[in-house]
């Protein structure tokens, strides 16, 4: 198991973040901090999305921030941009796991 899968494996819940407002990123990724839940999987469903990633890669360095709702090569390209440590698909189609891949997300 590679770092970033280590460090999720110990938490045995993984709070789906929908962000609407990138502002609201902080606080609710802090609160769930505080809570006992450090890892912290933002849903690509909206335009703040990637927004929030970033955000919270940067501001809650005791967060383990990663992407939901990976579609498509693009997607895994923009969260790992926006600071995303790991990243969750629906499912495997060769050209998501080529980019996955090609960008450094651990599989």
């Amino acid at each position: 198991m590679t770092s970033v899968l280590k460090r999720i494996a110990q938490y045995p819940i993984i709070p789906v973040i929908v962000i609407d407002k990138a502002e609201d990123a902080v606080p609710l990724g802090q609160a769930l901090i505080d809570g006992g839940l450090p890892v912290l999987e933002v849903t690509l469903r909206t335009e703040a999305a990637l927004e929030a990633i970033e955000i919270m890669a940067k501001e809650l360095p005791k967060g383990i921030v990663g992407a939901g709702t990976l579609r498509k090569p693009a997607d895994v390209e923009a969260a790992v941009k926006a600071g995303a440590e790991f990243g969750v698909s629906p499912g495997s189609p060769a050209t998501l796991l080529e980019a996955v891949k090609a960008n450094g997300l651990e599989t």
